[in-house]
């Protein structure tokens, strides 16, 4: 984990650190035995075209998740973020190939909320495949 983050030392418009996640079919089967959802569009391709989608789609809390990665490695506290949420624009569709999909986050601080609480918003863009796949991304962070 990084040094906690200061809020005196934050400016408006900062940019947090861009990371990459890959995932791939055998993530999406890890993740779903983890959060116990086996809803067959992030294991059967079959199953996902016939519902209309193009392929298996990566799930939609495990998107969210890699996408919070940046905002918790960046405050140093995974405990500092106190209000994240987003919109779920496109799927992230996972290919069964030697190398699946990329979710590509970058995020900056759009605004100094509460000087007394020293909460800022952070502003994030995730996309795959050059898509946003997570809209209205933001997370409220508390900072040291």
């Amino acid at each position: 984990m990084t040094a906690k983050v200061a809020y005196a030392d934050v400016e408006v418009g900062a940019e947090l650190p861009a990371r990459s996640f890959p995932v791939d079919r055998a993530t999406l089967v890890r993740y779903a035995g983890a959060s116990r959802d086996f809803n067959p569009i992030h294991w059967n391709e079959r199953f996902a075209k016939e519902v209309g989608l193009p392929d298996v789609i990566a799930h939609g809390m495990f998107t969210m998740a890699q996408a919070a990665r940046v905002v918790t490695d960046w405050a140093g506290d995974p405990g500092a973020v106190v209000d994240y949420g987003v919109r779920f624009t496109k799927p992230v569709v996972v290919p069964d190939d030697a190398e699946g999909a990329l979710i590509e986050v970058s995020a900056k601080v759009g605004a100094k909320l509460d000087d007394a609480e020293r909460t800022v918003r952070v502003d994030l863009t995730v996309t795959s495949e050059g898509r946003k796949v997570l809209g209205m991304s933001r997370a409220v962070v508390r900072l040291a």
